[in-house]
C-alpha cells in the first residue's frame, strides 16, 4: 500500500500535540493557539480520523499511517456544453424511514442513518492553495475549461501536475433519528438538515510537500473543509473556513437553519454568483427556503499554502466552480473518484456494537467480523442508544473496512421481492432527477448565444464506485497501484461486491420520459423501469485507470481507485418545463 502522505504526516507530528476527537468521531479542537484564546474555541472536521463528511482522497490521510476511506456509489453526469460544470438544478425527495424500528440484534428495520450518514450533490471548485500543485503559477480561472490539465506526459503543456488547485464541493443532507450533531450524524429526532461542504487537500503532489506542521497537526488537518449549514437567511451562523471555525459552525440551530421532513420534495439549485458559489433549496412540500453562498461575507476561505511557515493562516476567499463543462476531462486531480458533477451516497459508516467506552466499541455487535480479520478493526466513532435523539441503538460510524455492516446486506429498499415486507422494514429510496443546467457561452465565445440561460439536460451518465480505493483489509486486498512494485498484479483482489458483502446497492430508474427519477437500492423497488443489469457488478462496470501527479521519477502515479461504466446517453432526462421555478 502507498502511504506517502501518511509517512510525512507521521514525521511532522513527532513531538506535536495529538488531535482530540469529540465523542470519538467528527470534530477536533485546535490546541496550542494562545492568539485565539479570547475567541470561541476552534473546531474543525478531522478528515484524517475517518470523518464521513470528507471527500475521498487518493491516499490515506492519517498521520499515524492508519487507513482512512469512504464508500461512495455515485451517478456522474456529463455534458460538453458550457454551463454544465457550474450550474445544476435537481429535484430530490428525502427518503422516509420504515415503520419498524431498528433492533440491537439486527432483526428490526433499517433506518436511513444506518444506510448513509450523508448523501450529496457534488461539483469541482477553484482553490489555488490546494492540491495538486499549490503555489503553482497556473492560476484557476473560475467557470473555465482552461483549467483542464489531464495529460499524463510531463512534457505536455497540459500535464496533470500543472493542474490548477482544486477543491470539491459536496452539498450534503443528513438523516434524523440517531446521535446528534456536532459529534453524530443527526440534526434532529425527526427532521433532516443540510450543509455546504468544500474540501481541499494541502499537499503538493508534484514535490511531495505538505503544509506546515501547525496547519496539519493543530488547525485544519491535511484535508481542510469549509462548512456551513443551509440557513433560512443565507447567513452562516459561525465562520465557515477551517482555520476560524468554532463549535457553533458545526452545531445545528433551529432558529436559523433549514429543517426538512422525510418525504418532502426539494428543488436544489446550485450555481455561481459574483459573491461565490450558491446553493438555494426550496422545500416544495412545506414552502420553506434555505440557502448558503460560499462567500467572504460567510467567512469562507482558503488555507494558505505555506509549507515552511510556523502558523496556519486563513485567506478570506469566495469559492467558484472550476469548470465550464462537466465532461470526462473535468475532475478533482487529488480525489479517489473521477467526477465533477455527480450524486453520491456516503455508505459503509454504521456497524452494530453492544457496548461503548469513550467512543470505542468494547463488545462487538451482530455480524461484526473484525475479530477474525487482521487489521480490520473499525469500531470507532461509537454512540450508545442513550445518546440518540430518537432510536435506542448502539453502533459505530467509522469506515466499515471489512464490509460486514447492514449497508452490505439485503437491508436496502427493493432488496425484497415482497414489496409489502420490503416497505415494512426498509427505508424508502432516495429519489432524485438528473440535473439540468443553464446554457452559457463557450469559453472564448464572445457572441451572445440565443440559448444562453436556457435549461438543458446532460448528454450522458456514468456509474462509479470507489471500492478499489477502500478494499485494503479484504482477503486478498485490492492491488490498486499500476506500475508499482508492491502491487505486482494490478487489479487482483479488486471486486464488486466487496469481500464479506452479500449485497452492494446500485442505481435504478423509475418513471418514463420527463417523469424519470433515479433511485438507489435493489432491483425490486416498485415502479422500477431500468435496473442497468440488475446488480452492482454489471452496473458499475470495470476498473478505471486514473493518472495522478507524483514526485517519483516518472512524475505520475497510475491507480485503480474506481469501477466505472459510462453510458453514452442520458437514460433519465429531467423535465425542463417549469423546472426554473
Amino acid at each position: 500500500m502507498h502511504f506517502r502522505l501518511s509517512r510525512r504526516l507521521r514525521i511532522a507530528a513527532a513531538g506535536a500535540l495529538a488531535l482530540t476527537a469529540i465523542v470519538g468521531m467528527a470534530l477536533a479542537p485546535s490546541l496550542n493557539h494562545p492568539a485565539r484564546a479570547a475567541a470561541a474555541p476552534h473546531m474543525h472536521l478531522t478528515c484524517e480520523d475517518n470523518s464521513y463528511l470528507c471527500t475521498e482522497a487518493l491516499d490515506s490521510l492519517n498521520y499515524d499511517g492508519q487507513y482512512t476511506g469512504h464508500d461512495e456509489p455515485s451517478v456522474l453526469f456529463y455534458s460538453d456544453k458550457a454551463g454544465s460544470g457550474n450550474s445544476n438544478l435537481y429535484q430530490l425527495t428525502l427518503p422516509k424511514d420504515p415503520p419498524t424500528l431498528p433492533a440491537q440484534d439486527g432483526t428490526g428495520g433499517t433506518f436511513n442513518f444506518q444506510l448513509h450518514p450523508a448523501f450529496w450533490f457534488g461539483m469541482a471548485m477553484c482553490d489555488t492553495q490546494s492540491a495538486p500543485n499549490p503555489g503553482n503559477v497556473t492560476t484557476c480561472a473560475p467557470d473555465s475549461d482552461a483549467n483542464i490539465f489531464d495529460d499524463a506526459d510531463p512534457s505536455s503543456p497540459h500535464f496533470i501536475g500543472q493542474h490548477p488547485g482544486t477543491a470539491f464541493m459536496e452539498m450534503q443532507f443528513y438523516p434524523p433519528s440517531w446521535a446528534p450533531w456536532p459529534a453524530g450524524n443527526s440534526c434532529d429526532a425527526h427532521q433532516w438538515c443540510a450543509a455546504l461542504n468544500i474540501d481541499s487537500l494541502t499537499e503538493n503532489l508534484v514535490t511531495g510537500q505538505i503544509n506546515n506542521a501547525d496547519c496539519i497537526n493543530n488547525v485544519t488537518g491535511p484535508e481542510p473543509v469549509n462548512f456551513a449549514f443551509i440557513t433560512t437567511s443565507g447567513t452562516a451562523h459561525a465562520p465557515a473556513n477551517p482555520v476560524e471555525s468554532t463549535l457553533d459552525t458545526f452545531t445545528p440551530n433551529r432558529a436559523t437553519d433549514l429543517f426538512m421532513n422525510s418525504g418532502d420534495t426539494l428543488s436544489v439549485d446550485m450555481h455561481d454568483t459574483a459573491e461565490g458559489f450558491q446553493v438555494v433549496i426550496h422545500d416544495l412540500t412545506s414552502g420553506a427556503t434555505g440557502s448558503m453562498t460560499a462567500s467572504v461575507a460567510n467567512q469562507f476561505g482558503q488555507v494558505k499554502w505555506d509549507p515552511n511557515g510556523t502558523t496556519c493562516q486563513n485567506i478570506p476567499a469566495a469559492f467558484h466552480p472550476e469548470y465550464a463543462t462537466s465532461s470526462e476531462h473535468t475532475r478533482v486531480p487529488w480525489a479517489a473518484h473521477s467526477y465533477n458533477v455527480a450524486f453520491s451516497d456516503e455508505i459503509g459508516h454504521f456497524e452494530y456494537c453492544n457496548a461503548v467506552t469513550r467512543g470505542r466499541c468494547t463488545a462487538d455487535g451482530v455480524h461484526d467480523l473484525d475479530a477474525t480479520l487482521s487489521g480490520a478493526e473499525d469500531d470507532r466513532g461509537c454512540f450508545t442508544g442513550a445518546q440518540s435523539t430518537l432510536v435506542n441503538l448502539t453502533g459505530c460510524t467509522s469506515t466499515d473496512a471489512d464490509f460486514d455492516g447492514p449497508e452490505y446486506a439485503d437491508t436496502w429498499p427493493g432488496t425484497f421481492s415482497n414489496a409489502k415486507l420490503d416497505q415494512q422494514v426498509h427505508a424508502a429510496p432516495i429519489r432524485f432527477t438528473s440535473p439540468l443546467f443553464r446554457a452559457a457561452k463557450s469559453d472564448g465565445d464572445s457572441a451572445n448565444r440565443a440559448d444562453q440561460g436556457e435549461l438543458r439536460n446532460f448528454d450522458r451518465v456514468a456509474f462509479e464506485a470507489d471500492l478499489p480505493r477502500i478494499e485494503n483489509d479484504t482477503n486478498p486486498p485490492c492491488q490498486r497501484h499500476v506500475l508499482f512494485p508492491s502491487d505486482p498484479n494490478p487489479g487482483a483482489g479488486c471486486v464488486n461486491p466487496p469481500a464479506n458483502a452479500s449485497f452492494y446497492p446500485f442505481f435504478t430508474t423509475a418513471g418514463h420520459g420527463d417523469a424519470c427519477v433515479w433511485q438507489e437500492g435493489g432491483a425490486f423497488i416498485p415502479g422500477t423501469t431500468n435496473t442497468f443489469g440488475g446488480s452492482a457488478a454489471t452496473e458499475f462496470g470495470g476498473l478505471l485507470r486514473l493518472v495522478y501527479p507524483d514526485p517519483n521519477p516518472n512524475q505520475i502515479s497510475v491507480r485503480f481507485n474506481d469501477f466505472r461504466q459510462v453510458i453514452n446517453h442520458n437514460p433519465c432526462r429531467a423535465s425542463v418545463e417549469g423546472a426554473g421555478g
